[in-house]
């Protein structure tokens, strides 16, 4: 299985979500990972993140009220950098998706 990202969101009333997005893949790429850096939409606050730790699976957790593309960078340890995106997909609790 090639490297992807992965997400979960939880809504919180009033258009706010929380949510967080990881990297899924076999456990020796994810091994090979030192670091995974996120870009998030330029509204958000510090846009860009870095994520380290291997044992969430480079989990970054965030919220906010609408979907945009989120671009990762998985730089693996030899160097190699793995460029990776994810529509960021948001749902009501009656299901419906948000559009924002």
């Amino acid at each position: 299985m090639p490297l992807r990202v992965a997400q979960d969101e939880e809504y919180r009333g009033e258009d706010w979500w929380s949510w967080s997005v990881w990297i899924e893949g076999e456990p020796e790429e994810l091994d090979a990972i030192d670091h995974v850096q996120y870009t998030l939409h330029h509204t958000f606050p510090k846009p860009v993140r870095r994520v380290s730790d291997r044992a969430t699976k480079f989990r970054l957790q965030a919220g906010g009220w609408g979907t945009f593309t989120i671009y990762a960078k998985a730089v693996r340890k030899d160097g190699v950098e793995v460029p990776l995106q994810h529509e960021l997909q948001l749902h009501y609790p009656d299901g419906k998706i948000t559009l924002a």
